[in-house]
């Protein structure tokens, strides 16, 4: 599945209210290290099918970036029903293999 770009928060609250997992990148242009890790979530996306992919620019989407207290990039947030599940702060590929292989369990 592809990775989806949002910066609505009325968006943001309907995809995370979904019966299904959903991870969401939050990143920044300015952001070295998110940089990096971007083409890691893309082909993550294409591994893990149950799980839905959405990128956050936090400059853009300052609303949703508020809203969950997102303090450093990149961070990666799981959602479902409307919970989050767990998150992972900092460019770290093997951290985020495994949040998203929690979905599997």
């Amino acid at each position: 599945m592809p990775v989806t770009p949002i910066s609505d928060i009325a968006e943001f609250h309907s995809i995370i209210a979904k019966d299904t997992y959903t991870v969401f990148d939050f990143w920044a242009q300015w952001c070295g290290p998110c940089k990096v890790i971007s083409p890691i979530f893309e082909k993550l996306s294409e591994q893990f099918a149950a799980v839905e992919f959405y990128k956050i620019d936090v400059d853009a989407a300052e609303a949703i970036s508020q809203e969950l207290s997102i303090r450093a990039m990149p961070t990666f947030i799981l959602f479902k029903n409307g919970q989050k599940v767990k998150e992972v702060v900092g460019a770290n590929p093997a951290a985020l293999q495994q949040l998203l292989a929690s979905t599997q369990a």
